[in-house]
């Protein structure tokens, strides 16, 4: 257990040849680095990739500290310091979104870019029951339909999905850290947001992924976003953008090393 002053060094994964610049992919709310599974062989071509499992997440289910996004802004940095990553690309899907833009406000020397992929923080609404629905999940078809009312409608959640989650929640102890998260980042049925005139102070380039069709994080957060901004919008697509939207993503995550 980290000491209660120093942020916790997260559990994490790597791929990628160690020589390549560094890419940091944090996933969203529920998840774990496993998340970028269906895009990981494609980037490893260019950059050296790290997943951590944010606190209360995944392999990090039992790190210490706050499960605030701003606390796991400050373990993602603990743990890039234990890795020697001084400067790194950043990109972070849903809460890892919001995680990611926190990240780079903390530490503005050190994130080289920042990818977006319906990132969380960027406004007040949310599909709070949903979230917190899926943080109870535990058996493939709670768990499939978790995965579900996330995408679009008619979209397929695959097989190979509910499988990672299913395993993950056999933990006890995981479910009971997801379900007190799903209470604190949906209070009132509302997330805290980023006032975009702190947005505004993120130094590095910054690319937006959103689906139009998103149900999670309704795609009008996307608006009057600072200048520089990159948006791309996904016709019809939801939130899980990893599969839903591969080729704008990877598109994305590609682009600071093209």
């Amino acid at each position: 257990m980290a000491d209660k002053d120093c942020p916790p060094v997260l559990a994490f994964r790597e791929a990628g040849p160690a020589d390549a610049p560094a890419l940091v992919l944090l996933h969203g709310f529920g998840g774990s680095g496993g998340h970028f599974d269906p895009v990981l062989e494609a980037l490893t071509s260019k950059a050296h990739v790290v997943l951590p499992d944010l606190p209360g997440h995944g392999r990090s289910f039992d790190v210490s500290g706050s499960r605030h996004p701003r606390a796991a802004a400050q373990a993602v940095l603990a743990t890039m310091d234990a890795l020697g990553l001084d400067r790194f690309h950043l990109a972070g899907f849903s809460m890892g979104g919001a995680v990611a833009c926190l990240t780079a406000l903390q530490a503005p020397e050190r994130v080289l870019s920042l990818t977006l992929l319906a990132p969380g923080g960027f406004g007040p609404e949310i599909a709070a029951e949903t979230l917190r629905a899926f943080a109870a999940a535990r058996t493939p078809e709670a768990v499939r339909s978790g995965l579900s009312r996330m995408m679009a409608p008619g979209a397929h959640v695959p097989d190979e999905d509910v499988a990672q989650v299913v395993d993950e929640r056999a933990n006890d102890a995981l479910v009971s850290e997801l379900v007190a998260i799903a209470e604190l980042i949906t209070r009132d049925g509302r997330q805290g947001a980023i006032p975009r005139s702190i947005l505004e102070n993120i130094a590095c380039p910054v690319r937006l992924v959103w689906g139009t069709a998103d149900p999670v994080l309704p795609v009008s957060q996307s608006g009057e976003l600072p200048t520089g901004f990159d948006l791309r919008l996904v016709e019809g697509a939801g939130h899980l953008l990893v599969r839903e939207g591969r080729d704008a993503v990877l598109e994305a995550l590609s682009a600071p090393f093209s």
